[in-house]
């Protein structure tokens, strides 16, 4: 949903400069690139820290807290994060901080690899419950409008950009078997 949001705010040329759309075949927490130094896709750490840098910010509102609401509205209730889980994250994140560091290196993120990597963590600690996941899946399903409210949170183009990521990027190295087993 980051990567969503990212797309939405900056357009698809903007985004997909700094991340791949190719599926890595790698653990989602490798320390690697794609041969133009950018992450392979959105769904590894290196993607996922990239999309956090690119959620519009300002100077009362983190990222986390932009992307905090933008979840709320896509789960139809005020969503919340959970400082215990981000902090128990926090003092763990060394590859995370390495990945980060490796992204600014070759200008990928264009500020401060630990404020990028903290606010990460942050929106990876936001609470959601089963119920929240299929209300946000749905958003994805109805083509961007949320089904309670009406309202269109995402255009289609972004829609179907993003699932046709998660499909083939989404299970990391099992996306393949997976495509095949159900297939598609």
């Amino acid at each position: 949903f980051a990567y969503a949001m990212a797309l939405q705010h900056w357009g698809f040329d903007a985004v997909l400069a700094k991340i791949g759309v190719e599926p890595s075949g790698e653990a989602f927490n490798q320390i690697s690139l794609d041969k133009d130094s950018k992450p392979k896709n959105p769904m590894i750490n290196s993607g996922a820290i990239t999309a956090h840098s690119l959620i519009p910010f300002d100077a009362q509102t983190s990222r986390a807290e932009n992307l905090r609401r933008f979840l709320s509205e896509l789960a139809g209730r005020e969503l919340q994060f959970d400082a215990s889980v981000y902090q128990s994250e926090l003092n763990t994140a060394f590859r995370n901080l390495s990945i980060g560091y490796m992204l600014r290196t070759v200008g990928i993120l264009e500020n401060d690899p630990v404020e990028i990597v903290n606010g990460y963590i942050q929106q990876c600690a936001i609470n959601v419950t089963v119920k929240d996941l299929a209300q946000m899946a749905s958003v994805l399903a109805n083509g961007g409008v949320q089904a309670s409210t009406g309202k269109r949170l995402l255009s289609r183009e972004v829609v179907r950009h993003v699932l046709s990521v998660m499909m083939s990027c989404g299970m990391y190295d099992a996306a393949g078997d997976w495509l095949t087993t159900v297939g598609i």
